[in-house]
């Protein structure tokens, strides 16, 4: 059976794993990103685990034929360049990803958002399968989404859809006065709804003794009035958010995935309730879930990717759709 190796590489880590045409994931391992010693060295730690992955495989006859990649920043998927990137890895934008890699590993190479990668492995294997469409939206450090529509994630014309992040939220001001994005711009989603800007919200609301986000979770979850008033406030724009994307979209079913969406109920039910109660009509039955397969979405909704460059025996093929 094929084998292909799905990356996800992002500012804090580089993980891998070896995937076969069904999805399964039959090795899986992860480094430090270089993210402060530029691209090359980027590259150099994302060549230097695969090939321990190729390594690995070969030494259980597993041969493996292509690699996928699901990179931070904006990538051209045609040509595999980062075409703009945040600063959380030092001048990544303008790497040229694919060509890059598949020069160090030897395998041809293919490239996509991570986010964009997480949502097809959803869609692929995950909380979405068997939908016709799927609108994936991640909610953690940053805020992504992916919308999947008959297997095919769509990029848009300049490869920046699914940044759902920087929609434009009422909720992200304070006295009247729009609070700063990482994008640059203000009043946004993720300047509200993020994890790192709730835990800033809890701080601001005169909120103390909590870390992280985590903590302030658990503080709300224990009835501190600055922290419920935090979460639910970040649940609350992550809500409004995903029910205007599925009035605008009409996905067959939204997929949500990130550290908020696994923090628990608290969370989950107040974003559940501003979501419906922007629904129209028709979409009030629409299905709101949680994301199945975690911290391997991404590596295999690259590896996906990756499975459509190699010859794939004819009797795997529906297993690869």
């Amino acid at each position: 059976m094929p084998h292909v190796v799905g990356l996800d590489l992002g500012g804090t880590k580089i993980a891998g794993g070896v995937v076969d045409v069904s999805g399964g994931l039959a090795l899986h391992r992860e480094v430090p990103t270089p993210a402060r010693d530029g691209a090359e060295a980027v590259l150099d730690a994302a060549a230097s685990l695969v090939a321990t992955l190729v390594s690995e495989a070969g030494a259980q006859d597993l041969v493996v034929q292509g690699l996928g990649i699901g990179s931070a920043g904006v990538i051209d998927s045609d040509s595999g360049v980062v075409v703009s990137a945040t600063d959380a890895i030092t001048a990544w934008a303008g790497t040229r990803l694919t060509a890059g890699l598949a020069a160090r590993t030897g395998l041809p190479s293919t490239a996509i958002n991570d986010v964009h990668a997480h949502a097809l492995g959803e869609s692929w294997l995950g909380a979405g399968a068997d939908a016709e469409s799927i609108l994936f939206v991640g909610m953690g450090t940053g805020v992504g989404g992916g919308f999947v529509l008959r297997g095919e994630g769509l990029e848009g014309a300049t490869h920046t859809a699914g940044h759902v992040g920087h929609i434009a939220s009422p909720l992200a001001y304070d006295d009247g006065v729009p609070l700063p994005c990482t994008c640059g711009g203000a009043g946004h989603v993720e300047a509200i709804a993020s994890g790192p800007s709730i835990h800033a919200l809890f701080q601001r609301l005169g909120g103390t003794s909590a870390a992280d986000t985590r903590a302030v979770y658990r503080l709300a979850v224990a009835g501190d009035r600055h922290a419920l008033a935090a979460v639910q406030r970040g649940a609350a724009a992550a809500g409004q958010m995903i029910g205007g994307l599925a009035n605008v979209l009409d996905p067959h079913v939204v997929v949500v995935g990130g550290g908020l969406a696994s923090a628990g109920p608290l969370w989950w039910d107040a974003m559940q309730d501003a979501a419906r109660q922007e629904l129209l009509l028709p979409l009030l039955g629409l299905d709101i879930v949680p994301a199945e397969l975690g911290t391997t979405a991404a590596i295999r909704g690259a590896a996906r990717r990756a499975l459509a460059l190699i010859d794939i025996p004819e009797g795997h093929h529906a297993a690869a759709r």
